[in-house]
């Protein structure tokens, strides 16, 4: 009797994070665990565990834990880290969240890489039994806060600092999974950025294709595919990275998965129609003046769903993903919806052939001053799959939902209705169709026809 083999994927997983940036503005360091008060609740691990998520995505900061060079504090994490063992839940353990790294350094200084691989080492030898890292957590976004527009430390606003910025985060990624693979071989690099695009008016067509070209490009460095032939290689040679500096960076293992982080405020579009719009979101590149807005608020016509941003990584990168942060700020029903969009998207991709291994559901205790991108104090705190507002995690809708998504049951009444991205009272700004999207070139189309 002949009996045909059929692949059968692992089912997808439902994995967490905890919102647990730590950025410098000026000589301020902002603490989101801080601002939520996990850092003094050990028990929110208990109650995280009750969602039954199988992975969490845990801060083991550089910035908590060198407290004043060559000093390092390890209680907080030696605490946590083995409550996580005891639940059975698998830490990927990250180690710059949006931060520059201690006070001795910053993210242009060229001892930077070498600086972080020395501590995660020593993260690796206290904790041998950790697989999965993230030694940097958004590269390219942290670099363009940072080194291009001036929101985070340093404030640079160049594309010298900006590819700097970029080149010693991923270098520091790499050299920080070769100092843990001296203590544990076997363990395993999840990368994770943005997962987004770029549209546009006809007038910035130009400006489009280069950010949708550049928000490939720490995955690019990472997989050592930066070389002269790279659609950025001259822009790099030309912000002051030399080839001395790449020709290492291709020597390295590629991650072992892509982690993608995805908001409803990662497509964007960049309209030149600026008398429609306050002139304080009104900027430019020299040759154009533009604003940049969320495309779900200005765009009439169809934009990049999740799928298809799923289906271009997963075709550019032979390499398994996850969606590494789901989040909204906005009512519970609505995050539920919005999280819901996520796993389906994930599920089709799955279908299509991607290796989409799990969904995250990220700031599970909530958020801090996101609204300004933490650039200043306000209090103004958002909640997720609990609430902290009141100094205990209290759960929500959104919780109870996720819980029966762990459970394989996903279904809620706000699934009857659309997301407010979905209905026409979304639009803001005097509505348009793109000019031309991502998946317009040639080697893209088939994406959308699937």
């Amino acid at each position: 009797m002949d009996e045909t083999l059929v692949y059968s994927p692992p089912p997808l997983e439902l994995w967490g994070g905890i919102e647990c940036t730590v950025n410098r503005v000026g000589d301020r360091v902002y603490d989101q665990l801080h601002a939520g008060g996990h850092h003094e609740r050990d028990g929110d691990l208990d109650a995280i565990a009750g969602l039954g998520l199988t992975t969490l995505r845990y801060p083991v900061l550089w910035e908590r834990t060198e407290v004043t060079p060559g000093r390092h504090e390890f209680a907080w994490a030696d605490r946590r880290l083995a409550r996580l063992r005891a639940h059975g839940i698998t830490p990927i353990v990250g180690l710059v969240h949006h931060g520059s790294g201690p006070r001795h350094t910053h993210l242009l200084d060229p001892q930077f890489p070498a600086l972080l691989a020395d501590y995660a080492g020593l993260v690796a030898q206290r904790y041998p039994w950790v697989d999965l890292y993230t030694p940097v957590n958004e590269p390219l976004t942290t670099a363009r806060f940072s080194g291009l527009y001036g929101h985070w430390y340093p404030h640079h606003r160049s594309d010298a600092s900006f590819c700097r910025a970029l080149v010693h985060q991923c270098r520091a990624t790499q050299l920080a999974m070769r100092a843990i693979r001296r203590v544990h071989p076997r363990a395993r690099l999840v990368h994770t950025e943005d997962l987004g695009a770029t549209l546009s008016t006809p007038a910035l067509l130009y400006q489009a294709e280069f950010e949708n070209e550049r928000r490939f490009l720490s995955h690019d460095l990472l997989c050592g595919r930066v070389r002269r032939e790279h659609p950025l290689y001259h822009y790099l040679q030309a912000a002051g990275v030399t080839e001395a500096e790449l020709a290492p960076m291709r020597d390295e293992p590629p991650p072992d998965l892509l982690g993608v982080n995805h908001y409803i405020t990662s497509v964007r579009f960049l309209d030149d129609r600026v008398e429609h719009y306050p002139p304080l979101l009104v900027g430019g590149n020299g040759r154009h003046r533009y604003v940049d807005v969320e495309a779900v608020r200005v765009c009439d016509g169809e934009w990049p769903r999740p799928h298809e941003l799923l289906l271009e990584l997963g075709r550019r990168y032979p390499i398994p993903l996850a969606i590494t942060e789901v989040h909204l700020a906005c009512t519970v029903d609505e995050q539920i919806r919005w999280f819901y969009e996520l796993w389906r998207a994930a599920e089709r991709s799955r279908r299509l052939g991607v290796d989409v291994r799990a969904v995250t559901a990220w700031s599970l205790l909530g958020a801090h001053d996101w609204h300004c991108l933490v650039t200043r104090p306000t209090g103004r705190y958002e909640p997720g799959a609990f609430d902290v507002s009141d100094g205990t995690p209290r759960p929500t809708e959104l919780a109870r939902f996720l819980a029966g998504v762990a459970r394989g049951t996903a279904s809620h009444p706000a699934l009857d209705r659309p997301g407010w991205w979905r209905l026409p009272a979304r639009l803001l700004h005097p509505p348009i169709t793109p000019a031309r999207r991502p998946s317009s070139r040639p080697e893209l189309e088939a994406i959308r026809s699937d």
